[in-house]
């Protein structure tokens, strides 16, 4: 992260951070500062710094939270959500940004995703989705890839993994996108949508953990695992032309679903002024 950027936008009394060296995580951290950054320089009207909250859980990716120099709360575990929620109602005019990780939001959280969707509250959650928990020890999460080995599948894991994107947009969220630590421009790009969309937004970012994922299922090096990315993931415009054959063990980065669907809170104050007028009536 540049230099100017880190200071304007990190607490530096929180650094050095604790992720591993080649983890993932910093580079979407980065990605969400330079997207709030780029925002702000489009003087978009609705969007400013002293109106954005970001909100986090528990896990390696949900410190990214203690890190960030603006309002923040680093929430209870599987719990970022409704926090988000209650405070996008309390006060819909902010921007909340819910970071958080994949076992965080797609097992104990499932359920509040799912619900958050449904309603299209106008929240923007970007998922670090490394495929493993990482700060509790290495155990299997909703999205690794079954056969993949963790602390608690030595042998194998025997669960068919969420795509946490399709996951989403099958709950009706009305922006869902992918991003991943090696197509950096891209997911930046991604964030960006997820920010300026009216709805609630998901953005879920395929990071590396070279520590407990990568060790463990012989993935090589941090340079190994952002390599497979790069031949691996496809962003969307182009992958969508390839053949059956083509796609094989490929997957889509980019936007994956985008409606225009009424907002939640707006709805709600809606309700209430219709309330409001048959009393006064």
């Amino acid at each position: 992260m540049p230099s100017e950027l880190v200071h304007e936008y990190m607490r530096i009394d929180h650094l050095p951070h604790i992720w591993c060296s080649g983890c993932g995580n910093g580079v979407i951290m980065h990605d969400v500062v330079v997207a709030v950054q780029e925002l702000l320089d489009e003087h978009s009207g609705r969007f400013s710094r002293d109106k954005t909250v970001i909100v986090s859980g528990i896990g390696c990716s949900s410190r990214a939270a203690g890190y960030l120099d603006f309002d923040t709360i680093h929430t209870t575990h599987g719990r970022a959500i409704p926090f988000a929620t209650g405070i996008k109602m309390a006060n819909p005019e902010l921007e909340v940004i819910v970071l958080t990780g994949d076992g965080d939001c797609s097992a104990i959280g499932g359920n509040h995703l799912i619900h958050a969707a449904r309603r299209n509250i106008g929240l923007t959650v970007i998922t670090f989705n490394n495929d493993i928990y990482g700060m509790t020890g290495g155990q299997y999460s909703p999205t690794t890839p079954t056969g993949d080995k963790a602390t608690t599948a030595p042998y194998g894991n025997l669960d068919r993994p969420f795509d946490i994107a399709l996951l989403a947009a099958g709950a009706g969220a009305s922006f869902v996108g992918r991003g991943s630590t090696y197509h950096v421009r891209e997911t930046i790009e991604i964030i960006k949508q997820g920010i300026r969309h009216k709805g609630f937004s998901l953005i879920d970012v395929y990071a590396i953990c070279p520590t407990y994922y990568g060790r463990k299922n012989k993935k090589g090096s941090a340079v190994d695992m952002l390599n497979w990315q790069k031949d691996n993931l496809i962003p969307s415009v182009k992958y969508y032309t390839l053949s059956e054959e083509q796609k094989a063990g490929k997957k889509a980065i980019g936007t994956i679903v985008h409606n225009n669907l009424p907002e939640y809170t707006a709805e709600y104050d809606k309700l209430i002024e219709q309330c409001t007028n048959k009393k006064r009536g």
